[in-house]
């Protein structure tokens, strides 16, 4: 229990600056006179970093102390944060985004691998829940100072101030566990039965999955790369009150998380994450409408609830269609489809934007969130039994 929370505490700390990067979009336009092409640049390059730390992490999950990973991720994102505080050119910002992008790869795998073996099947998505809560509280913590700082002294504060505890955290977790302690994951791996464990993996459900997790997350992506932008530049908000809605979607991700726990546990992973996925479908399209400051904020609140509710879902599903033998490599094919998308999209929504406008990034979203929908349907007939 006691390294279940130690997990889900790392969790909230590599979470802190999920989304300041994508918040501070409009700041880097002008404050590096960007284009909204180059600016999309600071999402699509640090996830194709992340990306490209997929597969390694995979390893590192199944072969090192769960300890000493959490420690690693912790030193790379605090440094990185140190690093963009100081940096002044947009360049050294993508360099420094990219490196916490890296520490976010090693960090999920390793730890969601140790709870998907810890915790068991029963009450695997409660366990899930709690440990998406406590990203969802890290976020929205980020996001919600990023507020205040943007304010008195400007965007670079906020990665100070969090780049202390961070590394402190660091100091903590590498204690986790000795040296000598052999856990599950840490067992000596045979290298020969490494092929059969990828084999494992090579199933018509979990394929599926990997398909419907990435057109689902095309959309996503596109949201909260833009909504800042769009909040700001079609709405006429100021950088800073969009900045407080948006860091409020996270915020209300503890409650979308717990959700997604809840429904998971009644109604099965599969059929949570549909309608969550749903919901999302109906609520994003209403920001589009002539409404008050009051109505965009509660219906955005909405929409993010929802959205962060899929994570839970979708992680208790890698744990269902895996074999625990294969559970690292498991999460580093779903990590790698939803970084190769996070990589892609933004780009390709900047691209739409500059050839639509603003506004039109809401209906290209939603319907890759149909399409996901759609083909997780097809998951019902091939594994019924444990979705």
């Amino acid at each position: 229990m006691k390294r279940f929370w130690s997990i889900c505490l790392t969790h909230m700390f590599i979470e802190v600056y999920l989304l300041t990067q994508v918040a501070l979009i409009p700041v880097f336009i002008q404050e590096f006179h960007l284009s909204l092409l180059e600016a999309s640049l600071v999402a699509s390059v640090p996830s194709m970093v992340q990306l490209l730390m997929i597969i390694p992490s995979g390893f590192l999950a199944e072969h090192f102390n769960t300890g000493r990973i959490l420690s690693l991720s912790m030193l790379i994102e605090g440094g990185a944060a140190l690093f963009l505080s100081q940096t002044r050119s947009f360049h050294m910002l993508i360099l420094g985004v990219s490196l916490l992008k890296a520490s976010s790869a090693i960090y999920h795998i390793s730890g969601l691998s140790q709870i998907s073996r810890e915790a068991k099947l029963e009450v695997m998505s409660r366990s899930m829940g709690f440990h998406n809560t406590l990203g969802c509280l890290g976020s929205a913590l980020g996001v919600l100072s990023l507020s205040f700082f943007l304010t008195a002294v400007g965007w670079r504060g906020v990665y100070i101030f969090w780049a202390f505890p961070i590394l402190v955290w660091a100091i903590v977790t590498s204690r986790l566990s000795t040296p000598g302690e052999v856990l599950p994951s840490e067992v000596a791996v045979d290298r020969r039965a490494l092929p059969t464990r990828i084999r494992a993996l090579m199933t018509a459900g979990f394929m599926i999955f990997l398909v419907a997790v990435g057109l689902k997350e095309f959309g996503t992506t596109g949201v909260s790369t833009f909504m800042t932008t769009y909040l700001v530049g079609v709405k006429g908000l100021t950088e800073a009150v969009a900045s407080l809605i948006f860091g409020l979607g996270p915020l209300t991700g503890i409650v979308g998380s717990l959700l997604g726990g809840y429904l998971g546990e009644r109604l099965g992973a599969k059929r949570a994450l549909g309608l969550a996925i749903l919901g999302c479908i109906i609520m994003l399209p209403t920001l589009i409408l002539p409404i008050q400051i009051y109505l965009i904020t509660l219906f955005y609140l909405i929409y993010s609830t929802l959205s962060q509710s899929t994570y839970v879902p979708m992680n208790t599903l890698v744990t269902n269609l895996t074999p625990a033998r294969s559970r690292g490599f498991g999460f580093s094919a779903y990590f790698f489809t939803e970084n190769l998308i996070a990589s892609i999209a933004p780009t390709a929504m900047a691209g739409v934007i500059s050839l639509y406008g603003l506004p039109y990034f809401i209906q290209f979203s939603t319907g890759f969130m149909v399409a996901g929908m759609l083909a997780l349907q097809s998951l019902k007939a091939l594994r019924s039994s444990q979705v």
